[in-house]
């Protein structure tokens, strides 16, 4: 029998493969969320075009974990399908090793805990940030526990699992294949409530931060772990909005001021602080990944 790992692509060209995962996996996106719009509505097709907007906003938000789930479910299987059938790789190469790269993952896990509390900190000494309540529901921060678990899933698996990885495999500078799945990565946010041009741009520096470490490992972990942290701490502890959205949180909280610095209805992702920091993280994390990975073996005399 033929070993699944020395099978060629049955699509040779990388960049061909993204194309038709990518029309694929927002095909099954579109189609399971009209289903379960349709069927949540109570209403037909064109009643529901007539009022898109405001049905598909109270939906979201009564049944925000019907829709990750959706998208976590089209995540998986439009993944595990090319990458399996189309790549022609076995699933658990995605970069699911964990035993190699535990050092790696935990940077990610506290990097996301860490930055957020950086841009906290400093929006509170200014004056742009007062926490006004602690709100203790163990149920709900679990719930919201397990959408981000949700999320960062999916979401790593396609754009630095599956896309950068055969962005990686078109082109020979691993930066441009880098900075393209950022892009890809914040396009598919475009929707997102309160969406402005900086938080569109610290969308994309987020994708280069996520990504920065696949691009000498391979490895999921790293990306997977800074998603969750970023993502959790952000809405379910700190209060803010999470690309938007507004969560069941344990801190209430009541950003102020100019909205470049709070980020408006984005939530903090939308600040200046957030693009200064993360920038400034994603510098420090690319120089310790080279220095890492890619340092000169030393000479023997």
């Amino acid at each position: 029998m033929t070993d699944q790992a020395t099978k060629k692509p049955a699509i040779r060209q990388p960049w061909l493969r993204i194309l038709l995962f990518g029309a694929s996996f927002g095909i099954l996106i579109i189609l399971l969320t009209i289903a379960v719009v349709l069927a949540l509505a109570g209403t037909n097709a064109q009643q529901l075009k007539e009022n898109l907007q405001p049905v598909l906003a109270s939906l979201t938000t009564n049944y925000l974990w019907l829709f990750v789930s959706l998208e976590f479910v089209a995540s998986l299987l439009t993944v595990w399908i090319f990458y399996t059938w189309i790549d022609r790789k076995p699933f658990a190469n995605l970069g699911f090793n964990i035993r190699d790269f535990t050092a790696e993952g935990l940077t990610g896990l506290f990097m996301g805990t860490a930055l957020l509390g950086l841009v906290s900190v400093i929006m509170l000494l200014s004056g742009h940030l007062e926490w006004t309540d602690i709100v203790w529901e163990p149920s709900g921060l679990f719930i919201s526990l397990g959408l981000m678990v949700l999320i960062a899933f999916s979401e790593e698996i396609v754009f630095r699992g599956y896309i950068l990885g055969n962005l990686m495999d078109t082109f020979s500078n691993k930066w441009i294949a880098l900075g393209i799945s950022a892009l890809l990565f914040a396009i598919f946010h475009l929707n997102a409530p309160g969406l402005h041009t900086l938080a569109f741009l610290n969308l994309i520096i987020a994708g280069l931060l996520l990504g920065v470490n696949y691009i000498y490992t391979k490895n999921l972990w790293f990306s997977i772990l800074l998603h969750l942290s970023w993502n959790f701490f952000q809405g379910p502890v700190l209060g803010f909005r999470v690309s938007g959205i507004s969560l069941p949180s344990l801190l209430q909280a009541e950003p102020k001021g100019d909205l470049f610095i709070t980020g408006g209805d984005f939530g903090l992702e939308g600040s200046i602080i957030n693009t200064a920091l993360s920038f400034i993280s994603l510098v420090i994390l690319a120089w310790a990944f080279e220095k890492k990975y890619n340092a000169p073996i030393p000479q023997t005399a």
